[in-house]
């Protein structure tokens, strides 16, 4: 892996990304430090989850380069990438069928962090404690509601121990309550010093965590900077809103 000096955890630059003539990302550019909690806002199409599966290797940029702790990614598969703490979740949660929700986690930490059999299960323990299922890890993972599949989500990109970690939409589908219990425990990953890249449309939930929020439309970034400003930005308004001024 290339060593590039002085990078951000996480450095995008030029990324295109087309789907035959579909332009979805149009020149992005985007670079987080370590500790940054950073939401990302838009209409539906703005290319929102297109640029999180590029930058977890989900997808290969068109055109562009993504850097993560100085070295260039660019080329490498989304596995390489969740060995290096670069790990997401995803806006409909998929766990493995007929497996309990403790063996989900455990899968993930045995390959997704590549840690062996004792450590992968006190890392799994650990996940679903902090994610309050440690009372339904004997379950199977296919009977879980809502709330325990996104739950479960998390979990699993925990015991993948993230040191950069992409949320999608994981408030999506979820009551105001049930939004704000996912906001606790988002909370205490930051308090462990792990940077966060969420989408989310529920914006209230999304502004107790962001300190940073981006606006993206038609596969660019609108707005770029601190949550009140961006949200007050009329080109924000107009695009994600829908009113105020063109």
């Amino acid at each position: 892996m290339t060593i590039l000096p002085n990078a951000a955890i996480l450095d995008a630059a030029g990324i295109h990304k087309r789907f035959g003539a579909l332009v979805v990302l149009d020149d992005i550019d985007f670079a987080m430090g370590a500790d940054e909690a950073v939401g990302i806002v838009g209409p539906n199409g703005a290319g929102k989850t297109t640029l999180l599966s590029v930058l977890s290797g989900a997808y290969p940029p068109s055109a562009g380069t993504v850097a993560f702790k100085g070295g260039d990614v660019t080329a490498l598969p989304a596995t390489a990438r969740c060995r290096l703490g670069l790990v997401r979740t995803h806006q409909v949660p998929k766990p493995f069928g007929g497996m309990t929700t403790f063996e989900n986690v455990f899968v993930a930490a045995s390959h997704g962090a590549g840690l062996k059999r004792d450590e992968a299960y006190e890392e799994a323990l650990g996940s679903l404690k902090l994610c309050g299922m440690l009372g339904v890890a004997n379950r199977r993972a296919e009977t879980l509601g809502l709330l325990d599949r996104k739950r479960l989500e998390l979990a699993r990109a925990l015991a993948a121990r993230p040191t950069l970690l992409l949320l999608d939409e994981i408030g999506g589908g979820l009551t105001d309550g049930e939004a704000g219990e996912l906001v606790e425990t988002i909370r205490e990953l930051r308090r462990r010093k792990i940077g966060i890249v969420w989408i989310e449309h529920i914006v209230h939930i999304l502004l107790q965590v962001a300190e940073r929020l981006i606006c993206m439309d038609a596969g660019k970034i609108i707005a770029d900077g601190d949550p009140q400003a961006v949200m007050a930005n009329p080109q924000v308004i107009s695009a994600y809103l829908g009113g105020g001024p063109k």
